[in-house]
């Protein structure tokens, strides 16, 4: 029988910091106040993170002694709801995302869990995917959907290569199921993600994979239950047609004319090497729609992206806006492709507004999942290298969701860059701690906090 009784050495009282602990209220004022300007001074204790840690490793004292990497430790966390319902879920899909030029490798997760609680002492809780191996996901989404937020942070290996995957204890395919299920884990009651770098290519994946499985489902029904005359599955299924031929269609081009993927189904049509390798600070730039004429992709596609960036609003590309720039830390030399996500767009549009009229037979049948799935998903930046040559057309995303009901949004964010990381790439504990003033200053960190702060209203 596995124990719920938690380590000695965890908190079972959300905070570090705070006086009087921390809870969901608190987080969000405190990230308010860090992001109303950039010369106010710390309102929380000046207290030092690594006093119980000073290696400021996880597993190796307070305030991030929270590892789940057994079962045992996963009961325990279960066990104690007030831990998981105040703090942030982090998954670890590989044991760093790199090394960085001083052949550090580099565990970013460490950074996320310092600057959340530097900032706002929020506390974090790692899941070492890569250590753990897959956990049963029937008790992990709801787990860390009730948290304040849930990280899917970056790795190593790529994407393109599963067998890059060897050695640990998941793989590929754990890490795009669990993708998935946080996808479609997005309702009015959860936490938003947040998918860096690896994660954000594992979303893109996922977006993929979800709306192939979508298809395939709708085209292999002969009934819909409910469905007396069979006008929803009728109108659902002239949808996946149309979705499925631009998808065996589609083809995935660089700016330097590899042609990558020329369908749907290819390993490299969500993810494909770079052109080149991103390595330290990038500016950020706006997202300009690629040309149908000179593309070749399809102008329906571009034209629902364009609809989408009207109607909705990103965060980081409204940062975009009104900073004068904004350098953000890039580490990666695989890219999600462009032309995927305005694909994954587009369907994701056809499909919603083809639920709208028939959302109540769909509710009460089989293909009831479908209600779960993003109406959109808009790309909010690009980089580009040092002529100016755009190289990562596709640096982040937000996945939209409208309420069918209340027509509320809520949203999710994937970023390429590691806005947790600083310029030097070094995470804390190999460096200095970083101050709250120079955490204020920093581009980065202030877009993270951001994110979270607007996914925590939602």
């Amino acid at each position: 029988m596995i124990t719920q009784s938690p380590p000695s050495n965890w908190r079972l009282k959300p905070g570090y910091l705070s006086y009087s602990g921390s809870q969901f209220e608190s987080v969000h004022i405190l990230l308010g106040g860090f992001l109303a300007d950039r010369h106010s001074s710390n309102p929380l204790s000046t207290g030092s993170l690594l006093s119980d840690n000073p290696s400021c490793e996880w597993g190796k004292g307070q305030p991030f002694e929270k590892v789940i990497d057994s079962p045992e430790a996963f009961a325990a966390l279960i066990a104690n709801p007030q831990l998981f319902r105040h703090a942030i879920a982090i998954i670890e899909p590989w044991k760093h995302v790199g090394c960085n030029p001083l052949g550090e490798e580099v565990r970013a997760s460490v950074n996320v869990a310092y600057l959340a609680q530097k900032v706002a002492d929020c506390d974090s809780i790692l899941f070492p995917y890569w250590a753990s191996g897959p956990l049963d996901l029937e008790r992990l989404i709801p787990v860390i959907s009730s948290g304040l937020a849930i990280v899917v942070e970056g790795g190593d290996p790529s994407l393109r290569n599963p067998s890059t995957f060897a050695g640990a204890s998941c793989s590929h395919q754990d890490l795009l199921r669990l993708s998935e299920q946080i996808i479609l884990s997005r309702t009015p009651a959860s936490a938003p993600a947040i998918f860096i770098c690896l994660g954000h290519q594992l979303a893109a994946q996922a977006h993929i994979s979800l709306i192939r499985r979508a298809v395939r489902e709708v085209l292999a029904l002969d009934v819909l239950e409910g469905d007396g005359n069979g006008k929803a599955l009728r109108a659902l299924q002239r949808v996946c047609q149309e979705i499925q031929a631009v998808g065996q269609s589609l083809v995935i081009k660089k700016r330097d004319g590899r042609v990558v993927a020329d369908n749907w189904e290819h390993q490299e049509f969500a993810v494909a090497h770079n052109e080149a390798k991103e390595i330290g600070d990038r500016q950020l730039r706006q997202y300009e729609s690629p040309d149908h004429e000179t593309s070749g992709v399809p102008e329906a596609l571009i034209v629902a992206h364009e609809i989408t960036a009207d109607e909705h609003e990103g965060v980081i590309d409204t940062s975009i806006a009104y900073e004068h720039e904004l350098n953000i830390a890039m580490f990666h030399s695989d890219e999600v492709n462009e032309e995927a996500i305005l694909f994954a767009n587009w369907a994701y549009r056809l499909i919603h507004d083809a639920l709208i009229p028939s959302r109540h037979i769909v509710a009460n049948s089989a293909l009831s999942w479908l209600i779960q799935l993003p109406d959109a998903v808009e790309i909010l930046c690009s980089t580009a290298d040092d002529d100016d040559e755009v190289l990562t057309e596709c640096s982040a995303t937000c996945i939209n969701y409208r309420d069918f009901e209340s027509k509320t949004v809520r949203r999710s964010f994937t970023c390429q860059f590691h806005p947790e990381l600083l310029a030097d790439l070094r995470v804390v504990g190999l460096r200095q701690p970083p101050s709250y003033e120079e955490l204020k200053q920093d581009d980065g960190v202030r877009l993270f906090a951001r994110l979270l702060y607007a996914g925590m209203q939602e």
